[in-house]
């Protein structure tokens, strides 16, 4: 295809485009007379429907080249009635199907269209305006210049008045100060549907609709008081019959040689096409294409006029919802019927609102908004969200389906005075997303201090990459100790962030995060070779101990293909030997995430690590699995362990308790694994878990995490950790 390059970097149709202006070339001549030749007249319309192309790929959007090109076709003497009719038509209709068709079905495209149309609509008009206007004021110049002359120019004059006058296509009319009508053209009198003799008869004042603006009412008399030389406004008229007919007026006054004000000259022109138009084009520009409802645009508009009106008192709310699973019903039924069910929906949604003074708006996508200023405080939201739940959720007929659909609505109500649209809609979006974390199909309210809590958890997020690349991450190590003679076997490394404003963080904080970011298995990778660093340093200072690192690896770790190479890299470099590291793994993550053992198990194995699985108990273990598995050792889950108290609270829970741990611990030595119990308290813990031969245990009667320094000062035989 034959194609011409344009700003933007993309390519338009230029067979397209020469057949759309050659489309435009034989409707203008239909039309009326041009003064061009078919050639002259199709090479300049070609020039401005490249022009309309190029201002739709812009990577700025602006209607400017649609209001010139209106223009254009004025200067070109291209201005019979049905000249704009069909130009502003087919820009809508034809021009992206054949100029641009890779953007026919793109919605910003469409959107584009639609305000070149009225950018059209408004070049031409106002350069029709501006030549008549120019008219008239040549026309007012010469009467002017006719007093002055001589009796036979001022008869001369006179008589190419009167021609104008009563031949002008436009409307002309003369008044007194008075307001009294003295005379009319044809133009005039048929504009408004009266006879001249009629229109002579009353009074300027008589024309004007009792609810006619404000302004109009206080320009005239202002015109006639001689305090104004000339006013020009768009205005509507009630013609005879009780119909409106919208115009663009300009009236003149005339003075007489002292100044004072003498009569007024009214120039009239039907615009009520051009304004019909510029309506239409901007319900278009303000509602869903789609719905009907009002879009985004509109909403944003309405509210901020709420909140620029608003008193100190006024309440402002909205109700955001977002229905649950749209998407899937778009990808499994199509499009099209996706379309019909937002058609439902909507109404719905409008329906239940109607008559509450409620505006419902369609944001985008399968996104609706409804908003309250009505002052009826968080029980009207809440009833409104509620209606609107109930409204969605009934079952929808579209075409031979039936669908169950549901939304979720995040709500948001408050004074005006204490936020701004912005904050607003962050806190419904923010409240939207809420109610979709919390099962879906209801409503959440806003929160202020859940909303900092998020902000603040955001933060921590925000600020994970960076503290790992400041070293802002520290160890600390919690003993691991022999349940039959209390000697320290190992210790688990656990991660801190030693945040620089908030102090020392736990890691019930971000380890979360760092999982949903994906950084986990960069801090995952630091925590191992810190903790094989320190190891190391501990075995060349006493290297008799044969202290084990425990390091744990998340699920995204463990199941990283680079896994092995890590752990590999990280011995290496450190010269821990394999066997002092011990790597422990949920049972979810030894089991991967399609069900099955994970591969790199067993080459982890191969590199003499041993492999723990963490709160063993908790999960749904696979017994023929782990007895394959290059297990080592298992870690009793805290559960178990707490149940088993002193204090006789509950002996039937507590025994139950210590039966489950008897088990576990029977199990794991027949498949001659070692067991850690966690999260051991207590004397009574202990002294219960050594006699049910448990081998070693872990918690704050052995000791607490503390820095590396006090690991080591333990194998020194100092300071306990």
């Amino acid at each position: 295809m034959d194609a011409a390059p344009v700003p933007g970097g993309e390519d338009f149709s230029r067979p397209g485009a020469q057949a759309y202006a050659a489309e435009w070339v034989r409707a203008v001549r239909r039309l009326g007379f041009v003064p061009l030749s078919a050639t002259e007249t199709e090479r300049l319309l070609l020039v401005h429907t490249v022009r309309l192309a190029q201002a739709l790929l812009a990577p700025t959007f602006s209607a400017q080249a649609a209001e010139d090109v209106g223009r254009a076709l004025v200067e070109a003497h291209l201005t019979e009635a049905g000249v704009l009719d069909w130009s502003v038509r087919a820009l809508g209709d034809q021009f992206l199907a054949r100029v641009l068709p890779a953007r026919a079905d793109r919605p910003e495209a469409r959107e584009r269209v639609a305000a070149l149309r009225g950018g059209l609509a408004a070049g031409f008009a106002r350069a029709l305006r501006d030549r008549t206007f120019s008219q008239q004021e040549r026309i007012a110049r010469s009467a002017w210049q006719a007093r002055d002359a001589v009796e036979q120019a001022l008869r001369d004059s006179e008589a190419r008045f009167r021609a104008v006058f009563t031949g002008a296509a436009i409307g002309i009319g003369i008044a007194g100060i008075d307001g009294r009508i003295i005379d009319v053209n044809r133009s005039f009198a048929d504009m408004l549907g009266y006879t001249i003799e009629e229109l002579r008869e009353i009074t300027v004042d008589s024309l004007f609709p009792a609810d006619d603006a404000a302004g109009m009412w206080e320009l005239y008399p202002e015109l006639v008081d001689g305090k104004h030389d000339s006013a020009r406004v768009e205005k509507r008229y009630h013609r005879k019959d009780g119909s409106i007919v919208w115009t663009d007026l300009a009236v003149s006054l005339i003075r007489y040689d002292d100044g004072r004000p003498r009569f007024t000259v009214a120039m009239i022109e039907d615009i009520t096409e051009r304004y019909e138009l510029q309506q239409r084009l901007r319900f278009q520009a303000l509602h869903d294409p789609l719905t009907g409802l009002p879009n985004r645009t509109l909403f944003f508009e309405t509210l901020s006029r709420v909140f620029d009106t608003a008193g100190e008192e006024q309440r402002v709310g909205i109700c955001f919802l977002d229905l649950d699973g749209f998407k899937a019903i778009n990808d499994s039924l199509g499009h099209d019927l996706g379309d019909l069910l937002l058609i439902v929906i909507s109404r719905r949604l409008a329906d239940c609102v109607a008559g509450r003074g409620h505006l419902v708006a369609r944001m985008g996508g399968d996104e609706f908004v409804i908003l309250m200023d009505s002052g009826g405080g968080l029980d009207d939201a809440v009833e409104v969200a509620e209606l609107a739940l109930a409204a969605v959720s009934a079952p929808v007929h579209v075409g031979d389906q039936q669908l169950a659909v549901s939304a979720s609505i995040g709500i948001v109500e408050c004074p005006a005075a204490e936020t701004s649209v912005s904050e607003l809609m962050k806190a419904a979006d923010i409240t939207l997303y809420w109610a979709k974390a919390e099962g879906r199909g209801r409503w959440a309210v806003y929160d202020p201090e859940r909303s900092a809590a998020d902000i603040a958890r955001s933060a921590l997020a925000a600020g994970l990459p960076v503290a790992l690349d400041r070293g802002e991450f520290v160890l600390h190590y919690q003993p691991i100790v022999s349940l039959l003679d209390g000697t320290m076997l190992a210790v688990e490394a656990l991660v801190r962030w030693q945040h620089p404003d908030l102090g020392l963080i736990g890691p019930d904080r971000f380890i979360g995060l760092a999982e949903e970011t994906g950084l986990i298995v960069r801090l995952g990778a630091w925590v191992l070779r810190q903790a094989c660093r320190d190891a190391e340093g501990w075995r060349r200072a006493y290297p008799d101990a044969r202290l084990v690192v425990s390091v744990n690896l998340a699920a995204r770790q463990a199941d990283d293909p680079a896994i092995v190479d890590t752990v590999a890299e990280a011995l290496t470099r450190t010269g821990l030997p394999a066997e002092l590291l011990q790597l422990e793994l949920t049972e979810s993550a030894v089991m991967g995430a399609a069900g099955e053992p994970l591969r790199s198990l067993r080459e982890l194995a191969d590199l003499g690590v041993r492999l723990a699985i963490d709160d063993f108990g908790t999960g749904y273990s696979n017994l023929a699995y782990l007895r394959r598995l290059p297990i080592h050792c298992l870690k009793l889950a805290g559960p178990f362990v707490e149940g088993i108290r002193a204090d006789g609270a509950d002996a039937a829970a507590d025994h139950r308790d210590e039966r489950i741990v008897d088990a576990l611990v029977r199990l794991a030595h027949a498949l001659e694994l070692w067991v850690t119990a966690e999260a051991v308290e207590t004397e009574v813990q202990a002294e219960r878990l050594r006699a049910l031969r448990c081998d070693t245990g872990q918690g704050r009667w052995f000791g607490a995490p503390v820095p590396a320094e006090r690991i080591r000062a333990r194998l020194a035989g100092g300071e306990l950790p």
